[in-house]
């Protein structure tokens, strides 16, 4: 296996993470700030007020998305070990 084909493998594994966590990260943060505007607008300055609505928005996405992030991540390691020959033969 040459160098080529493990920075391949690299970079296909941190795009794929990239998108699987882009949706709950999307979220998280839109839900963050909704709060925090919610918070200084009504000055209720609560440190763990944003806990149980991000915990409630990132449930929600993980049901809405869950069967897409695993579908996504095992056709990447189906690839992979599919593969698996040609990269030991690459040797």
């Amino acid at each position: 296996m040459n160098e080529n084909i493990v920075i391949d493998i690299a970079r296909e594994a941190i795009f794929l993470i990239i998108k699987v966590a882009a949706p709950i990260l999307i979220v998280s943060l839109s839900v963050g700030l909704i709060v925090s505007i919610l918070q200084t607008v009504t000055s209720i300055q609560e440190q763990t007020l944003t806990f149980v609505p991000k915990l409630i928005a990132i449930l929600l996405i993980v049901v809405l998305f869950g069967n897409w992030m695993l579908t996504s991540i095992k056709e990447f390691m189906v690839e992979l070990f599919s593969n698996f020959s040609y990269y030991i033969n690459a040797i």
